[in-house]
C-alpha cells in the first residue's frame, strides 16, 4: 500500500496527549510514527495539512444508514460517502432497519454492503428483543458471533421492567454491551416537543424531562442489580445529567452519549412549521442545554454522537407532530463541534477527544488514534473553513437539518479509511 507523509499539520491525538504540529507517516494502512520521520521513510504521497488540524478519524455512535429496509430515504453506499466527507471512520447502525437486526443473516448482509461501499467499519447494533417488540429477548450470543459490537432496542420500548432486568442479565453474561435510550412511553406519549413554553404557546403534544430520567433511573438501577455494562445514548436534559453524574460517583460501570444539535438547539430554536426541528429526545430548554454541556466539560456525559436519521421530503411534510423525528446531522458534526469549543468552556482536544478515543473506548475498539501500529483511519480538516449548507456540499441523501442554507465554519478536507485515501474535498471552480 502507499506510504503516505502528512506533513505541516496540527495533530491532535488525545489519546496520547499529542497537539503539535509536526508529521504523520503512514505505510501498509498503519501509523508508523507520529511527529517524527525516519531517514528511511520515502513517502509515494504527500498531503500538505497547513492550517489544518491532523487527528484520528471520528467514531460516530450512532448513524442510521437507511439499509436494508428505507432506501427511499438513503442506503448504506449515500450515507458512508457523508460520513467519509465529515471525517468519520467508524460508526454505529442502530437495529432498527427493516428487517431489524436481529438475526445473523441482516449482520450479514449489512458487512456485504458495506465492503461493496468500501466502507468496512460498520457497526451493527444487534436487537434487544426479536423483531423489536419489546417481549422476547433475541439471541444475542449469536448476534455477537455474527459480529454485533452491541445490544439495543433503538427507540421502541421495552414491554417491562423484567425484560429490561433478563436482557441486562443475558448481555453480562456474554459481555455485551447494552446500549439504553431512556424513555417512558407511558409519559413521552405521542409528543412531538419539550413540555414547556414552545410546546403549549403552539399547541404541540409536549414530552416531560421526566419520561427520561424516569426511565433511566430504572435503567441505572438494574445496571447496577445486574452489573451489565451500560451505555445511555442521546441524553437531553439536566436530571438524566444529575442522575448519571451520582452513578459514576459511586461506581457504577455507565457511559453516556449526546447528539451535537442538543448541545446547540433548545425549544426556542423550534419553527412551529418547520418539521427539521423535529427531533426525539426534543429540544429542551436552555438550562437543560447548559447542564448538558457542563457534563461534557466535566466528563459525566462521555462521547458526541451525530445521532444522524436521514429522510426523504415525504417523511418530512405535514403538521410538525405527524412528521418523522430526525436530523440528517453527519456533515454538520464537525462544524458544530468546533462552534461548542468557541461558545463553552472545552477545549479543543477534549472535544476531539468526544469525537474519537472515547467513543471507540465505549466500544472495545482499537481505534480513535494515532498510535504507531494502530489502523491509520485519519481526519484532516481546516477549522477555519467556512461553507454553505447546500446541495453543492452535501452528500447525504437526506436534506433534513435545521441548518440548511447557513454557513457553517470548519470542513473536512482528507479523509483516510486504513492508509488509503478515501475522501478528499474538491472544490468547486
Amino acid at each position: 500500500m502507499t506510504k503516505i507523509l502528512i506533513n505541516n499539520g496540527r495533530v491532535i491525538d488525545p489519546a496520547n496527549n499529542v497537539d503539535t504540529i509536526g508529521p504523520v507517516c503512514i505505510a501498509d494502512g498503519k501509523i508508523v510514527s507520529v511527529l517524527e520521520q525516519s531517514a528511511d521513510f520515502m513517502p509515494e504521497q504527500i498531503i500538505d495539512a497547513s492550517g489544518q488540524i491532523v487527528c484520528p478519524g471520528f467514531v460516530d455512535l450512532s448513524v442510521r444508514l437507511r439499509e436494508p429496509g428505507y432506501t427511499q430515504k438513503g442506503n448504506i453506499l449515500s450515507e458512508t460517502r457523508a460520513a467519509l466527507s465529515a471525517g468519520v471512520t467508524s460508526l454505529c447502525l442502530p437495529p432498527d432497519t427493516k428487517p431489524c437486526i436481529d438475526s445473523p443473516a441482516v449482520v450479514e448482509f449489512i458487512k456485504d454492503k458495506a465492503e461493496k461501499a468500501d466502507y468496512p467499519q460498520i457497526y451493527s447494533i444487534g436487537a434487544l428483543t426479536q423483531r423489536l417488540a419489546g417481549s422476547e429477548l433475541s439471541a444475542m450470543f449469536a448476534l455477537k458471533q455474527a459480529g454485533c459490537i452491541a445490544v439495543s432496542n433503538a427507540s421502541e420500548p421495552l414491554g417491562n421492567l423484567l425484560i429490561l432486568r433478563r436482557a441486562m442479565e443475558y448481555a453480562a453474561t456474554h459481555d455485551l454491551l447494552l446500549m439504553y435510550r431512556a424513555n417512558e412511553p407511558a409519559l413521552s406519549g405521542k409528543g412531538c416537543a419539550h413540555e414547556g413554553a414552545v410546546a403549549s404557546c403552539y399547541g404541540l403534544p409536549g414530552i416531560p424531562e421526566a419520561a427520561e430520567s424516569i426511565a433511566l433511573a430504572q435503567c441505572l438501577e438494574l445496571a447496577e442489580l445486574t452489573g451489565c455494562r451500560v451505555h445511555i445514548s442521546q441524553i437531553s436534559c439536566k436530571q438524566s445529567v444529575i442522575k448519571l453524574q451520582q452513578a459514576k460517583k459511586y461506581g457504577l460501570n455507565v457511559t453516556a452519549d449526546v447528539a451535537i444539535h442538543q448541545l446547540h438547539l433548545t425549544e426556542d430554536n423550534i419553527t412551529p412549521f418547520d418539521s427539521n426541528y423535529h427531533v426525539l429526545p426534543p429540544l429542551r430548554s436552555a438550562i437543560d442545554r447548559q447542564y448538558l454541556r457542563e457534563g461534557l466539560v466535566n466528563g459525566t456525559i462521555d462521547a458526541i454522537c451525530s445521532d444522524h436519521q436521514p429522510h426523504d421530503l415525504d417523511a418530512k411534510l405535514g403538521a410538525f407532530p405527524e412528521t418523522e423525528a430526525g436530523v440528517a446531522a453527519l456533515e454538520t458534526l464537525l462544524p458544530l463541534t468546533l462552534a461548542l469549543t468557541q461558545q463553552h468552556r472545552i477545549g479543543l482536544s477534549q472535544a476531539i477527544a468526544n469525537l474519537t478515543c472515547k467513543p471507540a473506548h465505549i466500544l472495545g475498539l482499537a481505534s480513535g488514534t494515532l498510535t504507531p501500529g494502530s489502523a491509520a483511519d485519519v481526519c484532516i480538516f481546516d477549522p477555519q473553513a467556512n461553507w454553505p449548507v447546500n446541495r453543492d456540499n452535501w452528500l447525504s441523501a437526506g436534506c433534513n437539518t435545521p441548518y440548511w442554507q447557513q454557513t457553517l465554519t470548519g470542513r473536512v478536507t482528507h479523509t483516510l479509511l486504513a492508509g488509503k485515501l478515501a475522501y478528499r474535498l474538491v472544490e468547486l471552480p
